[in-house]
């Protein structure tokens, strides 16, 4: 007896096809969830104010957490070159806050004097137009890495060699 095979390519065309869909729709998905967690705009600058409140110094990053329960991850610079990393929830209260033992990306870094901080702030901020330095970082071989925040929000990178000239200059990602 022969058995028709039609009802099995009724049943498999559709489900390759569901999973097919299904699989680019997963892709997408896991691209937006790795997207950008920077916060931005008005936002931001409420939560940097109050991280910057709780922990005494200057919002150097600022981002949407990722942990249950924490809404903001903030990181801040102190005077003295020391780092805090704050946690708040929705309403800007602060859950934690904790000096940032994470020294392995700062090995290289060396402390500035109040001189080469102005210089490098002053280049930077001639270089992307106007803002606020977030951060000014002394690199190897007498270079410099300055962060400014944009008056449009723009996060912007400005690499300057030892003579404060602008090597690079990128919008941070």
């Amino acid at each position: 007896m022969k058995t028709p095979r039609l009802p099995r390519a009724r049943v498999l065309v559709p489900t390759l096809a569901a999973v097919a869909v299904l699989g680019a729709g997963g892709a997408f998905w896991a691209t937006s969830a790795s997207a950008d967690d920077h916060v931005t705009g008005d936002r931001r600058d409420q939560v940097a104010a109050a991280a910057e409140k709780a922990a005494g110094g200057t919002a150097t990053e600022v981002e949407h957490s990722d942990d249950r329960g924490t809404a903001y991850e903030v990181e801040v610079r102190l005077e003295d070159g020391s780092e805090f990393d704050v946690e708040l929830d929705e309403d800007l209260a602060v859950l934690r806050q904790d000096q940032d033992d994470d020294t392995d990306d700062r090995d290289d870094d060396r402390a500035l004097t109040d001189t080469e901080r102005t210089s490098a702030e002053e280049a930077a901020l001639e270089a992307v137009g106007s803002g606020t330095v977030t951060d000014v970082e002394a690199e190897d071989a007498g270079s410099y890495s300055v962060e400014v925040r944009a008056d449009d929000g723009t996060e912007w990178e400005v690499d300057l060699d030892a003579d404060f000239e602008v090597l690079d200059k990128h919008v941070d990602d």
